[in-house]
């Protein structure tokens, strides 16, 4: 698989994603509270809900996810590693919680639908929104609507939906921006366009009895003809409402996965792309990104030989100030 040492999310962010990013981030003081407050009020409370009702992922536990996970995060150069656990749920999803203390969480029916090649595609766009840091702009987001709803109550109402509204439309206009670059990470990743195309393919209405007969061109058919239906303006207006369905104030948070598909093939086809595949991207090496060795064992031991080669020299060192500090007899 490709890796890219140093690479940097501004490599493979969506313009649109960049853009509600800096708009957010022009909020004045909310990026380092929105980190703290992720850190105490989010961060620490799924970490434990996880640990508690979830089954972590290591060496010796899922292994084989774990290798992946490992791959994944030397490809993308991603540091701090994420907790990885796996939920059982009958629902396929994937999601990525926290940023100082990231955890990321499998569900059991997507291991059930989805092959290895696959579950890499869902690894690496996790792998994705915490590079981006998405994690912490959602929460930035989240206070932001908080503290509209506040003024709406202030003013008895008057105000929100002039405020509220409006941002609530923007942020998760954001929301699914930011998923468009999580897919590029994906593909960053594996290099394998019909392979991402494929997990998406499952994910919107895959079923395990019937994967034979799933047909990754008809698909690609699907999201061509969807497309095509903005040449009528009223298809546009009712895709506006099916994202945003305004008198019962439920949004959507991720594009749908034919308009994704869409917007993915478009940038594999992109210069932009196939210079990152040459190795001219924009750089911002992570200390202490992962090393991964062939073995998911192997790495574990190879990690447990340095630490205990750390502790020794250590103790050696600490030997070796007490000789010098007792008197000469």
């Amino acid at each position: 698989m490709p890796s890219y040492p140093g690479i940097s999310s501004e490599a493979f962010r969506h313009p649109l994603d960049r853009e509600a990013e800096q708009a957010l981030r022009s909020l004045p003081g909310f990026d380092l509270v929105a980190r703290k407050f992720l850190e105490v009020a989010v961060d620490r409370p799924q970490y434990l809900y996880h640990m508690g009702n979830s089954v972590q992922v290591g060496p010796r536990q899922y292994a084989s996810l774990h290798q992946l996970l490992r791959e994944c995060l030397r490809d993308l150069d991603v540091f701090p590693e994420p907790a990885l656990f796996v939920s059982q749920s009958y629902q396929v999803n994937a999601f990525t919680i926290g940023q100082e203390q990231p955890t990321l969480v499998l569900t059991t029916a997507l291991l059930e639908l989805l092959n290895e090649a696959e579950l890499r595609v869902v690894l690496a766009h996790e792998l994705g929104h915490l590079k981006c840091g998405h994690s912490t702009l959602t929460q930035m987001a989240i206070w932001t609507l908080y503290a509209a709803s506040m003024v709406g109550q202030m003013t008895m109402g008057l105000s929100n939906m002039l405020i509220s509204n409006a941002l609530v439309m923007a942020f998760y206009e954001w929301k699914r921006k930011a998923e468009l670059s999580a897919d590029r990470a994906a593909l960053i990743a594996t290099d394998d366009l019909d392979t991402v195309l494929m997990t998406m393919v499952k994910v919107a209405g895959g079923s395990p009895k019937h994967l034979q007969e799933l047909s990754l061109a008809e698909f690609k058919k699907q999201a061509r003809d969807y497309q095509s239906l903005d040449a009528d303006a009223m298809n546009q207006a009712y895709k506006f409402f099916l994202y945003n369905n305004l008198p019962q104030g439920m949004y959507s948070s991720h594009p749908f996965p034919v308009e994704r598909a869409s917007y993915l093939q478009n940038w594999a086809t992109s210069a932009e792309y196939q210079a990152i595949r040459r190795g001219d991207y924009q750089r911002d090496v992570a200390q202490g990104a992962v090393n991964v060795t062939a073995n998911a064992t192997t790495t574990a031991r190879s990690t447990g030989n340095t630490e205990a080669d750390r502790l020794r020299q250590q103790i050696e060192d600490l030997q070796r100030e007490l000789d010098r500090l007792r008197p000469a007899r």
